[in-house]
């Protein structure tokens, strides 16, 4: 049997950076990795376990024997022991054996795995991340475009239901690079958003109880059949979001939990290291080897996997001591307040790290409450993140459609309050997963009406949403108007696709992508008070708004009219702010979406009569239940 051999990837810096939580690759040097020492192959191990008494490697390749291969505990009081095996290669399974101080064994996965065995199971497994990209011309771009305001129409994916072989069978990562990459390029959208695709042991999570954060799941494939996929999507024009979760961990026994016998990257005190709501353990953002754990893990799939971005999840519950908790169930910090002080600190050095290392990259913020700043520059106070969603704009607006028309005019603040505070954030505009599940029921169906206005008023929602200032993001499933909520036991449902009406969604979407990333006017400042001006807000008689979308000077303003009842409004009077010919470039009532078809066929002449405060006005006829678009002729 072989030894193990006194030998370390870690300098004395790593030790330094890592203590003092500023190893932002500890990917590089911690975990297990396949290389030549002296002449012989075999496998370094390293692993963070400062309260242990001992640690072993435990495997296939030694009959999963606890004391045959001991790692050394450092000279520097790091708590890292480490050790290279000979002749462990690529592909073995591994898990640490860990002595706590109290005598008890651990049998634990290893924090920085690259691969995991398919749950259940719960072994890492020796792996390297040799892969051949393909993607040179979508990163060139997506560096030019850095810092410049681009569309994001983001496709909101659960890679296990996307789509199903059968009733326990996924598409793998390799099936998913045929079928889901032609599929969102022929949709339009510009990036796809998967929900956590880190290992995690069980299903039903939808990937939010991670054991895994260095490792894609292997449900589906290996990391490398992963890459693929990414470079899939990247050489058909479309980025890749990750959910990222800081925020907490399982307590499954192979996980980081009591890790070493002790609190290791959890909290020790209960009102501090456990979310009520998850039953899960809270990260120690005070520790510095946990931050540099977290932020290494950022920049992994930014690096290893070339991920545009990472959208943060469950932020909220970061940032307040009082999450979730009752009086007493919390402990305040040091200055009285519910402010997780270490958790602002770590999130802004996230941000800081991200962006000066990947700048030509973005990270989005799911965050319900109204911390201030969350996606402005640290140096101003603010979080740091590139853009955050807005939770206020999905609530009213789902309130407000789900209003029989005759009663909107006593909803109308509802569909007009997101501009009050629209500019405040850079914000991104979510229906997503966690709006179909938990008995809300499908978005259709909370469209009131008959059959035909449910589809109208999805359709106006769609239009409104994707004309409204900011990026947007849409969950599987909404863009052929799926009947049922989302369960990760069903794929969507596909073959709602051969009815004409939901057919008609679905061209909708393909159309305002199309538009919306063809229209400097709608994206080019969608975060600036500049790019939005209304023209009528206030008319809650007849449940109408309309307002212009502005980019530059020499791109053309956008004129948006949303009817939200089913009333056809005839010479109805718009105001505008230009003289000459108006043409109507979009409107939700077509009847290739399934629309009456009711349309403004000729070019509008603006009168010299003025109306809503504007120099002129236009006459024009205005479908039920829709939205339309006119711009300059």
């Amino acid at each position: 049997m072989s030894k193990v051999i006194n030998h370390s990837l870690l300098t004395d810096l790593d030790i330094r950076l890592f203590r003092e939580g500023k190893h932002y690759k500890l990917y590089e040097k911690l975990g297990s990795h396949v290389i030549e020492v002296a002449g012989q192959w075999g496998t370094y191990f390293a692993v963070w376990a400062p309260s242990a008494k001992s640690v072993s490697v435990i495997g296939n390749f030694n009959f999963w024997n606890k004391q045959t291969h001991y790692l050394s505990a450092r000279w520097d009081s790091s708590g890292i022991w480490e050790g290279f095996i000979p002749f462990v290669g690529k592909g073995e399974l591994y898990k640490y054996c860990v002595e706590a101080q109290d005598g008890q064994l651990l049998e634990k996965g290893d924090p920085f795995s690259l691969f995991w065995e398919v749950p259940p199971n719960t072994s890492s497994i020796t792996w390297q991340l040799e892969y051949e990209w393909k993607d040179e011309k979508w990163l060139a771009n997506r560096q030019a475009l850095a810092g410049k305001p681009q569309p994001y129409s983001v496709y909101e994916v659960h890679i296990g239901s996307w789509k199903k072989v059968a009733a326990d069978k996924s598409l793998s990562y390799q099936e998913m690079a045929l079928e889901m990459v032609d599929y969102v390029q022929k949709m339009g959208f510009t990036h796809v958003e998967f929900m956590p695709v880190m290992e995690h042991p069980y299903f039903p999570s939808w990937g939010y109880q991670i054991t895994g954060y260095f490792a894609p799941s292997s449900r589906f494939g290996t990391p490398q059949d992963f890459m693929a996929l990414v470079d899939a999507f990247h050489q058909a024009g479309v980025g890749v979001i990750l959910d990222w979760v800081p925020s907490h961990f399982p307590e499954d026994a192979h996980g980081l939990g009591k890790f070493d016998g002790s609190c290791l990257y959890e909290h020790e005190d209960p009102r501090l290291g456990f979310h009520p709501d998850w039953k899960s353990l809270i990260f120690n953002y005070g520790r510095h080897e946990v931050r540099s754990f977290l932020i290494s893990n950022a920049l992994f799939w930014l690096d290893k996997y070339h991920i545009d971005g990472l959208r943060v999840d469950a932020v909220a519950s970061m940032l307040y001591l009082d999450y979730s908790r009752n009086d007493g169930e919390w402990i305040p910090n040091k200055y009285g307040g519910n402010e997780n002080l270490e958790a602002v600190s770590f999130l802004k050095e996230f941000n800081e790290t991200v962006y000066r290392e990947f700048p030509d990259t973005v990270t989005i913020a799911e965050e319900s409450t109204s911390w201030t700043g969350v996606s402005k520059p640290t140096y101003t106070g603010g979080l740091g993140f590139g853009q955050k969603w807005m939770m206020g704009w999905m609530h009213d607006t789902l309130n407000y459609f789900n209003q029989e028309p005759v009663h909107r005019k006593y909803h109308h603040n509802e569909i007009t309050f997101s501009l009050a505070y629209g500019f405040s954030e850079n914000f991104m505009l979510p229906l997503s997963h966690d709006e179909v599940v938990y008995g809300k029921g499908a978005i259709i169906d909370r469209m009131p009406g008959d059959e035909w206005q449910k589809f109208a008023n999805l359709r106006l929602l769609y239009t409104y949403m994707f004309t409204h200032p900011g990026t947007n993001l849409l969950f599987m499933g909404d863009e052929i108007a799926q009947r049922t909520e989302w369960s990760i036991e069903r794929g969507v449902e596909w073959a709602l696709t051969k009815h004409p009406a939901n057919q008609g969604i679905q061209t909708l979407i393909q159309d305002l992508n199309k538009y919306y990333k063809n229209t400097p006017a709608i994206y080019q400042k969608q975060f600036s008070q500049e790019g939005f001006e209304w023209v009528s807000h206030d008319d809650g008689e007849n449940s109408m708004i309309a307002y212009l979308r502005k980019g530059d000077s020499e791109h053309k303003d956008q004129l948006v009219v949303c009817n939200f009842t089913p009333v056809v409004r005839e010479a109805f009077k718009i105001g505008v702010t230009k003289k000459g010919k108006w043409k109507e470039v979009f409107n939700s009532d077509a009847p290739k979406y399934g629309g009456s078809g009711i349309s403004n066929k000729k070019t509008l002449s603006a009168k010299d009569t003025p109306w809503h405060g504007k120099s002129y006005s236009l006459e024009m006829t205005i479908p039920p239940l829709a939205t339309i678009i006119f711009e300059p002729a």
